[in-house]
């Protein structure tokens, strides 16, 4: 029997300093403004929940000069979920804006790429380019849940529980992977920095801060198999999603994902 999640997008930061030329690869209009919104991605199938990225704290915002609008890990508190409920996290890849806070999930199991630890932790982390996207303090904050048994890596493709998987894409970073959700209304593909954008995966425009870019252009059509359609992709960082997805019961940062969306999105 199919199991099935409801998901819910959590926005808890925003930058609308970026230009298009922050987002596209040989972009036309590069000075053009694009904004930019950061998200964490709850799933709850009534009894249990499961989180999809830490998202990063007001000191991390601080540091990077981008400010928070509220704590990640409060976020979830109005779609009645606390961080302590939480004993399962995913974590795209890890990234400042992703894996934050982890301190905060003290039940929580951590499920992440074995490529994206060794990647992160490795001799490409010598470049401070490379280096640039990561926090050492959260990188550490992992490496101590490892030796403290919370971690489960995966290599590729792999089941988390009934009715959530996770791929590995890479890309963006090394071991970047994507969730995919059964939901009662078909499967549904988390994208995260797989795809920033509508835009990136949808018109062949890859996102400049990459790893490795032939993996990240094969990964956008993989993305649209995983959701069964475009309409089932959600990228990791577009203000677009809260235009096309409905706004979740008297929350008005986060939105219902699971339904789909509630207008025609253009390809």
């Amino acid at each position: 029997m199919t199991h099935h999640w409801t998901v819910h997008a959590v926005k808890y930061a925003e930058r609308n300093t970026r230009v298009r030329g922050d987002s596209f690869i040989f972009d036309d209009h590069p000075a053009e403004p694009h904004g930019m919104d950061y998200f964490v991605w709850l799933l709850s199938d009534g009894a249990r929940h499961i989180l999809v990225d830490t998202g990063y704290d007001a000191v991390e915002g601080a540091r990077r000069e981008r400010p928070i609008l509220r704590d990640p890990a409060r976020a979830i508190e109005p779609l009645g979920v606390t961080a302590e409920a939480i004993d399962t996290v995913i974590i795209t890849h890890l990234h400042y804006d992703h894996a934050g806070g982890l301190d905060r999930y003290p039940n929580a199991t951590f499920h992440l790429q074995a490529a994206e630890m060794a990647y992160a932790t490795g001799p490409c982390m010598c470049h401070p380019t490379l280096q640039m996207p990561f926090t050492a303090d959260h990188v550490c904050e992992m490496v101590r849940c490892v030796y403290s048994g919370r971690v489960v890596f995966h290599d590729g493709s792999g089941q988390v529980t009934p009715g959530v998987r996770v791929h590995r894409i890479g890309g963006h970073s090394r071991g970047l992977q994507v969730v995919e959700v059964d939901t009662a209304h078909g499967p549904l593909c988390l994208a995260s920095d797989a795809t920033h954008y509508y835009e990136n995966f949808l018109r062949g425009k890859p996102f400049p801060i990459v790893a490795d870019l032939p993996d990240m252009l094969e990964g956008f059509s993989t993305l649209i198999g995983l959701g069964g359609g475009h309409h089932r992709v959600i990228p990791g960082h577009d203000p677009l999603v809260r235009q096309y997805f409905p706004q979740a019961d008297q929350v008005d940062f986060a939105w219902r994902l699971d339904q789909g969306p509630v207008v025609d999105i253009p390809r």
